[in-house]
């Protein structure tokens, strides 16, 4: 299973990813060439394009599912949600 810590840095932000472990055989931009795409400058695979639509998300899981070395995620947890600093913090005795 893809490890999201271990996400390479030219994937674009998003859910999908590569890791680390990818060794470039080429089945995911074969399955779907329109997500995966080769880094030549470090000979692996990267999402270039997170799926946006049933059918790019249908071949990116059937790349994932494919990956010999299950170096495809799509468990990339959330950024935690923006905290608002324009209220100041209230005392423990303000109403």
């Amino acid at each position: 299973m893809a490890d999201h810590t271990k996400r390479l840095p030219q994937n674009v932000p998003g859910r999908w990813y590569v890791d680390n472990n990818c060794i470039d055989c080429d089945l995911c931009r074969e399955t779907a060439p329109t997500v995966f795409r080769r880094d030549d400058e470090n000979g692996n695979s990267v999402v270039f394009h997170q799926p946006e639509t049933e059918e790019e998300r249908k071949l990116a899981d059937e790349a994932m599912t494919g990956c010999p070395v299950e170096a495809i995620g799509n468990d990339n947890p959330s950024p935690p949600p923006a905290t608002s600093t324009t209220e100041p913090a209230k005392s423990a005795g303000s109403v």
